[in-house]
């Protein structure tokens, strides 16, 4: 099954492919590592909120399609937040 995903996600893994390019020129340079782990701990969190959009876009259009659950949605995407934050 063919799964169309929102403009949304295309835009943050182009903003997350620029921020690891930046990241790739802070090593080439000689940059602190302090300011390397900042970066990649924020490129961390992009990732993971793509992935969380990921999987909420695949219940509501993949699993729930067609039916009328908006409850157990809302019980599923507070889920999905609290794995989220698992570090």
């Amino acid at each position: 099954m063919d799964c169309k995903h929102s403009t949304n996600i295309t835009n943050r893994l182009a903003r997350i492919t620029g921020q690891l390019n930046g990241i790739r020129e802070m090593v080439e340079e000689g940059r602190p590592c302090g300011d390397l782990l900042t970066q990649l701990s924020s490129v961390n969190s992009a990732i993971t909120q793509v992935a969380k959009l990921i999987l909420t876009e695949h219940l509501e259009h993949c699993v729930l399609s067609g039916c009328e659950k908006e409850a157990l949605l809302g019980e599923l995407q507070t889920a999905i937040d609290q794995f989220a934050k698992l570090k």
